[in-house]
């Protein structure tokens, strides 16, 4: 007697889920696009690239902002490979704190840290980045992460209420490992920088800086000068 009622109750669980899918996990939401109407206002920015560029399609992009204990950084560059932040204290690769994210062979974009040794970036594996997300998306690596504003004293790990140059970089990546930069000279911040102050600074890349110089300026008003009174 007792196996038939076990038998029944069987039949009758059985019965209830027939028809009905098993439970799947939740969505995992997509990336949230990086708001460049923020920049100046609620975060500070960085901008390389051609004038009026944002996230998207800036060469380079960074933006910061702090989050209680934590600063969150965002940042975007035209690679498939690899982009970072370093925290310098002078404009100088060697002895920074570096903060990078890499795109690996299997589409995932990785946050990993780095300390420069000389021209050569040592992977740490001690890694203060939390809350990590990145994505590849029209050959762009873009990834957002937070890290602690404070930190205990430690050489590879800076802390982030005191003010550092800004060191921005991109590149290939071969297996999921960073190599050379794309430029020889990669853009620095041109003062220290504080998470405590916001600003939205656009840094004009190499084709775009020569029509920018004083010099070049000058010599476009002379020429439109000369065409326009013509010659004797």
């Amino acid at each position: 007697y007792c196996f038939l009622l076990l038998v029944f109750y069987l039949v009758t669980i059985y019965s209830d889920y027939t028809g009905y899918p098993f439970p799947t996990a939740p969505p995992v939401d997509p990336f949230a696009k990086i708001r460049v109407d923020d920049c100046g206002k609620t975060k500070g920015c960085f901008r390389y690239g051609k004038p009026g560029c944002n996230a998207e399609t800036c060469d380079y992009f960074l933006s910061y902002r702090r989050i209680g204990a934590d600063v969150e950084f965002e940042l975007s560059a035209d690679t498939d490979g690899w982009v970072a932040v370093g925290f310098s204290s002078d404009k100088k690769m060697g002895g920074d704190d570096v903060m990078a994210c890499v795109h690996d062979d299997n589409g995932r974009v990785r946050i990993q840290h780095f300390y420069n040794v000389g021209q050569w970036a040592k992977e740490i594996q001690r890694n203060p980045a939390r809350d990590e997300e990145g994505v590849f998306e029209n050959n762009r690596v873009t990834c957002r992460f937070k890290r602690p504003v404070y930190v205990p004293r430690e050489e590879t790990i800076v802390d982030l209420h005191l003010s550092w140059y800004y060191l921005f970089a991109w590149g290939p990546a071969i297996q999921g490992s960073i190599t050379r930069h794309d430029i020889d000279s990669p853009p620095v911040s041109e003062h220290v920088v504080s998470i405590y102050k916001y600003e939205d600074i656009f840094m004009p890349s190499a084709a775009y800086q020569t029509f920018s110089s004083p010099f070049c300026l000058l010599l476009i008003v002379a020429l439109t000068f000369y065409l326009l009174m013509g010659t004797p």
